[in-house]
Parts: structure tokens; sequence; C-alpha cells
């Protein structure tokens, strides 16, 4: 079988399904990536086979900016994502995928759920589309803000409308996540062939042993990292006094080196492996994007929250509200807060208590290998 899978925007949107393609290979199917330039070239290099969708653009420089960030708004990010994912690049891909669509001809497209202009290219070219999740709360997708430009581009490919967004879920849908932390208000419903399946990268292991001497992580990934103002500052003033070991990863484009000497028990890098990190940590401190969430949830590990955009003030709603994260305002919270804040959170039981039950929840979960019979049958009914 021959699979095209395909995501837009960064790679943060590969992360999700690529234990679905590495399952795949494994088992035999042949195996191709459709993304934009930059992001395809990163994955030939790893071995992936690849179709740009767009030119391959030198990456711009990304310098680091100490502009006042603007308060937390989750409609800002729900309109944004509209236009950058439902337009431009929903345009973009409706077009551009149809290509290798019927030059390699695959017997299945599994595209991220951001990547709308994929469900129109497949629907267009009739060929059975899966969907992979990446949007942990299911809440950044607004149909009354996504639902006009997708009718426009429907009607330019010459697809009848769809008023009811059928095409979002349309086929099977593949979940990365625990199936408790999708808001139960989430406006786009999830398909009758659902499958929650527990990611390689973030495979929970035994329920953490927590030391006496505590053990946080901070991370505000490494798209808004650089676009996060004067949040590291503060966070590292806060966390200078906190009675607990703390390792923070500021990504590849700062300099650690930038923030200057740290007291013996604060350790600043550009990177770490992300699990070998977790495994000895006792708290995240992040900006709450999908990736970071789960995977400390995969480990037993609450969160303090500081939502820069994107899905990320859904996120931390939606885990706040399940007891397992503390949110801040990114914009406002000052180093005394935060470190009260890390304290408190590390001293209770109970959200840790109740982040180790999503462990559970995550472990019971199969793996990708064992959730790929399902995929190939739905192709073979499908067909």
């Amino acid at each position: 079988m021959r699979i095209l899978f395909t995501f837009i925007g960064g790679t943060g949107h590969f992360e999700p399904m690529a234990p679905v393609v590495r399952a795949a290979e494994a088992a035999g199917h042949e195996v191709a990536v459709a993304c934009s330039g930059g992001p395809a070239e990163q994955l030939r290099a790893a071995g992936f086979r690849t179709f740009a969708t767009s030119p391959c653009a030198p990456p711009a420089p990304r310098t680091r900016t100490l502009t006042p960030l603007v308060p937390d708004d989750a409609y800002a990010a729900e309109m944004e994502f509209a236009e950058n994912f439902a337009d431009k690049g929903a345009r973009r891909h409706a077009a551009a995928v149809q290509d290798p669509i019927r030059d390699w001809r695959p017997d299945l497209i599994v595209r991220d759920e951001a990547d709308f202009g994929t469900a129109i290219a497949a629907e267009a070219q009739d060929v059975p589309v899966a969907t992979i999740l990446v949007l942990a709360a299911g809440l950044l997708i607004r149909p009354d803000l996504v639902a006009p430009p997708l009718a426009a581009i429907r009607a330019e490919h010459g697809l009848p409308p769809d008023p009811d967004l059928a095409m979002l879920s349309r086929g099977m849908t593949l979940s990365p996540f625990a199936p408790s932390f999708r808001s139960p208000h989430a406006p786009v419903p999830l398909s009758d062939a659902t499958v929650h399946f527990r990611s390689a990268a973030t495979k929970p292991t035994a329920k953490p042993q927590y030391s006496p001497r505590r053990r946080v992580y901070v991370t505000l990934g490494t798209v808004f990292n650089s676009a996060s103002g004067d949040l590291f500052e503060r966070l590292l003033a806060g966390l200078t006094d906190l009675d607990a070991d703390v390792v923070v990863t500021v990504g590849p484009d700062l300099d650690p080196a930038d923030f200057g000497p740290q007291p013996a028990h604060l350790r600043v890098e550009r990177f770490l492996p992300q699990d070998d990190v977790l495994r000895k940590s006792d708290l995240v401190v992040s900006h709450g994007g999908s990736g970071s969430v789960s995977a400390a949830l995969a480990h037993g590990l609450p969160s303090v929250l500081l939502p820069l955009g994107a899905d990320q003030p859904h996120n931390a709603a939606r885990a706040h509200e399940l007891g397992l994260a503390v949110v801040l305002d990114a914009g406002t919270v000052t180093p005394e807060t935060i470190r009260e804040t890390v304290s408190e959170t590390l001293r209770d039981a109970a959200i840790r208590e109740r982040a180790c039950d999503v462990a559970d929840e995550m472990r019971a979960l199969p793996d990708a290998a064992q959730m790929l019979p399902a995929l190939e049958e739905y192709v073979a009914i499908a067909r």
C-alpha cells in the first residue's frame, strides 16, 4: 500500500504523525511525505521520501525580540489560525498536493488536521483520507471562521458545497492524545472511525518516583521561544531561589550565554532530548503547546503553563479544567509569582496524582504499530 502523509506548517505538525509513518514503513508500506519546501528538505535529509509543495526558501534569520507580550487572546489565535491555515495554506495545498496524488498514486492520504487543503485535494482526486489530530484540546478550529474560505476553495476545485464541514471529519481519525484531554466542547466532531494511539515519542514509563530534591523542566518550544518578550528572564529570575534543580531549554536560535551566569541548581541549554529530561522531572513549566502538554502528561507530570498563542490558550484552559496544570499570564506574571506557583505545585500531591492517572490512560492505548491494522482495514473498505 502507498501512503502519502501530508502536513502544513512547521515540523511540529509532523511530529504527531511520525510514529505512524515509521510504523507504516516497518510494516512494508511505501511511504512519502508532502509538505512545504523547508520541512521537506529536513525530512529528506532524515531519510524520508518527500514531495515539496512550495519552494525551499532560505530560512529567515530569527532574532529574539524583547517587545512586551500582548495579553493572551484565544479568539485572536482562532482568527489567525483561520487566516493562515483555512485560507492561505488551504488554497496552496489544495492545488499543490494534487500533483503528487496524480504522479505517485497513493492508496491512502493521511493529513494533519490543520491541513484543510489536502482534504480538498483528496476529495477532488477521490482518494481515501485519514486525519491525525495535532491540536490536543480540539478548540482552535472554529467552523464559523474556517467555513467561508474553505467553501470558496472547494468551489475553485469543482467540489459541491459542504455547509456542515463534513470534510473535516470524513474518513478515519487518528489521535495521539489522551482521550480525556480533548474538550467536550470541541466544535469539530471526531469521526465515527476514531482510533487513539500512544505516540512512541511520549511512551509512558512507570509512575515517576519523586525524589526529595525536586526537578523542574522549563521550555517555551522552538517557535514561540524567540517571540516571548522577556519571559525567559522572568522565569530565570523567579527560579533562581527555588529549592529545586531546574533545567531550561531555550531552543536552537537562542544562546544560553545571553542569559548570563546562573546558580548551580539552574542549568540553561539550547536543546536536550525531551524524553530524557522528562523522565527525571517532577514538574514542567511550558507555553502549553500540544506536544509539550501531551509529553508531560505521558510521563505523569503536572504543568505550570504560560500560553503565548496558537492552540496554547485552549490547551492551558483544558489542562486547568482537568486539574492537571496551573495557568499564569505570560505577559504580566512576575518572578515572585512564578517562584511561588512552582513551589506550591511541586508540593501538590493531588495534581500529581491526576497527571499520573492520565499517564495510565495513555499507557493503555495501542502504539502506532498496533493501530496500523485498523488503518489498513479502513483503506480496504474505502477502496
